[in-house]
């Protein structure tokens, strides 16, 4: 086996791409967690913007986010997302496709609760993707809801993760002349069992 074929060996996608975020993680200068989310609204116009995974689970991958912005709406509305996460440094990115659900409770409690103080104020501040008159309006309203919450603020109930649990994971390593490895892990549906196809660059 070749050091690029074993790039890819495995029988756990998820176990794989945690392997290949943790090499990130040390060679990437920022954001190596960072993912290019792919919606569609309900016209079927695609939306995509960059959002952090902030776990990969042995059957998911999850993102926090404000459910009542365009992608919660979106995704409330199709009950599926994409992503693809591109790491330069390495040539190398991971797609993944399939239906979302929301992740709340207690794991949203925690999560929520690590985060800085100004971003949990923040959370509370921002009605994400609607008009804003200005950044002075804004700073105004980060104000006020530091002294209605205080030091210790509870988690938004419009505020919280989504799980991805995907039916198609492909993993892509840059090759020489363009002749890229891709392997694509797909079932019918979650937990059906996985087929690994090779596919062409």
């Amino acid at each position: 086996m070749t050091d690029q074929e074993a790039l890819f060996a495995g029988d756990d996608p998820f176990a794989l791409a945690r392997a290949w975020l943790a090499e990130a993680q040390a060679a990437e200068p920022n954001d190596p967690n960072a993912i290019a989310l792919a919606t569609v609204d309900a016209d079927g116009m695609p939306d995509v913007r960059m959002v952090l995974l902030k776990d990969i689970e042995p059957g998911a991958f999850v993102f926090y986010t404000n459910y009542d912005s365009a992608k919660g709406r979106q995704i409330a509305a199709s009950g599926n997302a994409a992503f693809v996460m591109h790491w330069k440094s390495l040539r190398r990115q991971i797609r993944v496709r399939g239906p979302v659900a929301r992740a709340e409770g207690a794991e949203a409690d925690a999560y929520y609760a690590s985060r800085a103080l100004q971003s949990r104020i923040g959370a509370w501040s921002s009605r994400q993707s609607q008009p804003l008159e200005s950044r002075a309006a804004l700073v105004a309203e980060v104000a006020r809801q530091g002294l209605r919450h205080g030091l210790n603020p509870p988690r938004p109930p419009f505020w919280g993760g989504f799980r991805i649990t995907p039916v198609q994971i492909e993993f892509w390593a840059d090759g020489a002349f363009r002749l890229h490895d891709r392997f694509q892990w797909r079932r019918e549906r979650p937990g059906a069992p996985w087929t690994v196809t090779r596919l062409q660059p």
